[in-house]
């Protein structure tokens, strides 16, 4: 009788544990975005990697609903403006409402809860998915006045393409003298981003655009590495934002063996990532897409090769609802069938942000 008293005592405890360990609020947020990355894109790098990735590692699941305020099939601006800042918008927006009305982000808000803040991606900064956390601008397209919103901003580090935005404009501004004089230290190569240790960094390591996999070698999992130091050093947390940017070029392009690559190069930086959270067991780590990119289908392959039979249905995006991949404390609620603009809201709830 003794003996069976203290299992159902044991077994309470446990549930109680188990309740306490699901509400645990996580310290800092990495929030990773795979452009134009749909079910297709994350099964054919699975199946070219020999039937794994890392991100099986997460422990929850479920799908974003992508549609803009215009239009079934968004597009990255109005994509990444629903995931940054909670609202639908018109294709082509960047961080505004639909009637051209700035909307602060998720890392803005950050940021302003005096955590530590930044993004990496394998695009220039100045791109729609990055300049939707950072600018507020109607057209995607003004490369030049998205580059100079990150002056406006107090981001601790951003690491991507992009340097002529920065320095040859039709302003003749330069931009990089300026975010000098705010104490940044700037990054003009993957070896001069590795060491910076602490402080301010802007890494702009490539003119314009990045090139893709395999020439880009370990610049998003290295730098997001990088981008994780220096941003660990505030004991308040902090929230990062890193894009695997050239998914969604591939899937323009229809190119299946160019999109594994870009899938894997993802993957590696997913599995940097949940390596940090694993052992830091503060970082919530959640993982999804802006939308599908060209309407991808496998109807053949082999696991553990790279050559399968694929066929897409366009050289545009898709309409269909994206995955949603989460680790750590407050993964619980990434699950089941959710609106892109859901996120923001979860993440100020969970990071216990001050509007």
């Amino acid at each position: 009788m003794k003996h069976t008293f203290l299992l159902v005592l044991l077994f309470l405890l446990s549930l109680n544990f188990q309740s306490v360990t699901a509400q645990k609020k996580p310290k800092n947020v990495i929030f990773l975005i795979g452009d134009g990355m749909g079910l297709a894109q994350v099964y054919a790098g699975m199946v070219a990697n020999g039937n794994k990735l890392e991100l099986e590692r997460c422990t929850y699941s479920g799908f974003s609903k992508t549609y803009s305020f215009n239009n079934f099939t968004t597009d990255s601006g109005a994509g990444g403006t629903a995931l940054a800042c909670g609202v639908k918008t018109k294709n082509g927006m960047i961080g505004m409402s639909p009637d051209s009305v700035a909307v602060e982000s998720i890392l803005e808000l950050s940021g302003r809860n005096k955590l530590s803040t930044g993004i990496v991606v394998a695009c220039s900064v100045t791109h729609a998915t990055p300049a939707s956390f950072i600018s507020h601008q109607f057209n995607r397209d003004m490369y030049q006045e998205i580059a100079a919103d990150y002056l406006k901003s107090d981001i601790d580090v951003f690491i991507g393409g992009g340097r002529k935005y920065f320095e040859d404009r039709d302003d003749e501004r330069n931009l990089t003298n300026e975010l000098k004089a705010k104490k940044y230290q700037i990054a003009y190569s993957l070896n001069d981003v590795i060491a910076v240790k602490s402080g301010k960094l802007a890494g702009l390591l490539y003119d314009d655009q990045n090139p893709g996999m395999p020439e880009r070698g370990s610049m998003l999992p290295d730098a997001t590495g990088a981008a994780i130091n220096i941003l660990a050093n505030n004991k308040k947390g902090f929230f990062l934002m890193v894009e695997g940017s050239q998914i969604d070029w591939a899937g323009h392009d229809n190119n299946s063996s160019q999109l594994i690559k870009e899938m894997h190069d993802f993957d590696q930086t997913v599995g940097r990532v949940l390596d940090f959270a694993k052992k830091d067991g503060n970082t919530l780590v959640v993982i999804t897409a802006d939308h599908e990119t060209g309407g991808m289908t496998i109807l053949d392959g082999k696991f553990g090769s790279d050559t399968m039979k694929s066929l897409f249905s366009t050289k545009n995006h898709s309409g269909v609802p994206v995955p949603v991949f989460a680790y750590g404390p407050g993964a619980e609620n990434f699950s089941g069938f959710m609106e892109n603009t859901s996120f923001k809201n979860k993440l100020i709830l969970l990071l216990k942000l001050k509007k």
